[in-house]
Formats: structure tokens, C-alpha cells, sequence
């Protein structure tokens, strides 16, 4: 329980009640829009689009850009395949669905291991609920020390680090800070690269046909940022060295790509797009797909994987194609994300 400071022999009567004593877990994912039309999309992507950690050209150059010429048009795009995916049940997007089961499946196993001890949350880096909402709350609610864990098991600046950015600008306006750790991006830790090779062989087990090749698809970023010494693509090489080395070598061929590029400038390559029609041209009629970076499915796996990147491999002759779900709320990957957490908490909590 809470423990509450409220003491009239030293303490003036008008003095609030104090919480204190919990460790808060707050599980930080991408973002959503709050619906598919117009002005929700264009208020995402406004947000999105406009930090510099993901797009970072001049604001004078690029703000002119965006506002008057891209926020004109994508806006009705990007609503038009959101609304294909969309939780229309919950009225809301996969991401945020997905986001929220994890932090479900989590708290049920963190109340059933580590009691009251703990308080976890989710918060999403763009749009709602926000990380400023959420560090307020927790510490509202008597987390005197927070665990931050962006969701990405890949660092980028463009992902790990503006989540982070947000939780220190948050940090500086509020009086009260909690002690924070932030869980360090598990690109190759042994239980995420275990995790999501049995992901893999139990999806290739319902399938009833063998893929003649599985491609792992990971999230584009521009080739200037690794140039400029943004460790993605490397982290993204070793996950997928990590799951063939785990898969065996008996295992069917394994490719990497990567997708969702945005603007002209060379992005890291190969294409996911364009290596699927290559692949078909070359003989695979059968064409499995995973993406390892996203820990929930979103627009980028539910719409463009099986949507324009599918279509890319048919039309360039090949017959069957699978997606192989992210790790999601999956059982396996909350027990993966528990250790995770367990251990980042060491010595903040008492474990059985």
C-alpha cells in the first residue's frame, strides 16, 4: 500500500498527503492519431513530422514544406489506410490496442510477483496518452523512482532517443523528479533474439506450406544517419545474424530489407519493396516475412507489409505470400518483457 506522510506533530495541518515508496514502469511506444480522418491525421503527422530527431533539415526549410505543401495531401492518404486497419470495435489504432495488452498482461504478472510494490503505464511519444501525462500520474500515484522501456528493440535516435528527449524535457518542468533508469535498447539480448525465433518456427508450423525464403523487415532510416553515426542499421544486422544463428542452418534462407522510406534522399537499403520483386524474379514463389524491429503491429506491418509490399511480390510472379505476426501481446513476449523488467529493476525491488 501507499504510504502516506501525514503527521500533525511535525507537519503543519495544511500540508498535503505525500505518496511515496513505488516504483513506476512506463512502457513507451511510437504513437497514434485518435482517428483516421483529416484533421486527426494531420495533427499526428504535424507532431510526428516535425521533430527533428525524425526528419532534420532546417525548421525554416522544412516547416514551410510540411505545413502549406505535405500536411495538404498525406492527410487523406495516410486516413485512407488507417481506416483499412483500424480497431473500429475499441475506436482505435492496432498500435494502441496492442500497447495496451502488453501493459495488461505485464501488470497481471507484476501484481502476482512483485505484489504492490510496482505501477506500470504506457504512454506514446506522439499523440495520446502522452509521456508527460503519464510521468505525472506515476508520480502522482507515489513512484518515487521510474523505469522508462522505449518499446524498440533497436536504438535510433529516431526512435529510443526522442522518447527519451520527451521524458527529460518533461523532467525539467516538474519539482518533484523521480530517480530514473531507461532500459537500454535488447537488439541482441539472448531473450528477445529466443523470443522471436520461436515466434517464427510456431508461425512456420501452422503454415501448410514451407516458405522457400523468410525476409526480415526492418523499419527504413536515412543512409546519412547512420553515416552520422546512428547505430540502427547495425543493431537491425545483428538481430537478424542472431535469429539465422538461431533458426539453424537447415532453416529456409534468410534476407533483410528495409521499408516505409519517406522523401527522395537514399535511405538504408535493400528496399523491402523492391526486394520482394526481386526475390520473386529470382525464383521464390513462396515468401515469408517477419519484422523484428516493431514490437506491436501497426500501420507499417498491417497495411504496407500486406498491402503494397505483398502486391510488389505478386505482381513480379510470386504465388503465396506471409506475414508473420509481431510479437505483440503474445505470451512469449510478455514473459520476455517481465525479464526484461526484472531485471532493470535490480535493486530497486524486492523479487521472489
Amino acid at each position: 500500500m501507499n504510504k502516506i506522510i501525514h503527521n500533525k506533530d511535525f507537519l503543519p495541518s495544511d500540508h498535503p498527503e505525500v505518496k511515496f515508496g513505488k516504483t513506476g514502469i512506463l512502457l513507451a511506444n511510437l504513437g497514434t492519431p485518435e482517428g483516421y480522418d483529416y484533421f486527426s491525421l494531420r495533427k499526428y503527422l504535424s507532431q510526428f513530422l516535425s521533430d527533428q530527431r525524425v526528419i532534420d533539415y532546417p525548421k525554416w526549410l522544412w516547416q514551410p514544406l510540411l505545413q502549406l505543401i505535405i500536411l495538404s495531401k498525406r492527410p487523406f492518404t495516410s486516413g485512407k489506410a488507417y481506416k483499412e486497419i483500424w480497431n473500429h470495435e475499441a475506436n482505435e489504432s492496432p498500435l494502441l490496442t496492442y500497447t495496451r495488452e502488453q501493459k495488461q498482461a505485464l501488470e497481471d504478472l507484476i501484481e502476482a510477483n512483485l505484489g504492490e510494490q510496482c505501477i506500470i503505464d504506457y504512454c506514446m511519444r506522439y499523440g495520446q496518452p502522452s509521456v508527460a501525462s503519464k510521468v505525472d500520474l506515476l508520480v502522482e500515484k507515489g513512484c518515487t523512482q521510474l523505469l522508462f522501456f522505449p518499446l524498440y528493440p533497436q536504438y535510433s535516435a529516431t526512435t529510443t532517443a526522442t522518447a527519451c528527449d520527451d521524458l527529460w524535457r518533461h523532467l525539467l518542468k516538474i519539482r518533484r523528479q523521480p530517480s530514473v533508469r531507461v532500459v537500454a535498447s535488447y537488439f541482441d539480448d539472448p531473450l528477445h533474439i529466443a523470443t522471436l525465433s520461436q515466434s517464427i518456427r510456431l508461425a512456420f508450423k501452422e503454415l501448410d506450406s514451407r516458405p522457400d525464403t523468410l525476409l526480415l523487415s526492418f523499419h527504413g532510416l536515412p543512409k546519412r544517419y547512420l553515416l552520422e553515426g546512428d547505430p540502427y542499421h547495425c543493431h537491425c544486422q545483428k538481430t537478424a545474424r542472431l535469429v539465422r544463428e538461431s533458426l539453424g542452418k537447415d532453416f529456409v534462407p534468410i534476407q533483410v530489407s528495409f521499408q516505409s522510406r519517406f522523401g527522395t534522399e537514399e535511405w538504408l537499403q535493400p528496399y523491402t519493396v523492391e526486394e520482394v520483386a526481386r526475390l520473386a524474379k529470382s525464383g521464390v514463389r513462396h515468401l515469408a516475412v517477419a519484422a523484428p524491429g516493431f514490437a506491436s503491429d501497426c500501420i507499417e506491418t498491417l497495411e504496407e507489409i500486406s498491402g503494397e509490399i505483398k502486391e510488389s511480390f505478386i505482381e513480379a510472379g510470386g504465388q503465396r505470400f506471409d506475414y508473420i505476426p509481431a510479437l505483440n501481446a503474445s505470451e512469449l513476449h510478455i514473459i520476455m518483457l517481465y525479464k526484461i523488467i526484472l531485471n532493470n529493476l535490480s535493486g530497486w525491488v524486492e523479487t521472489h
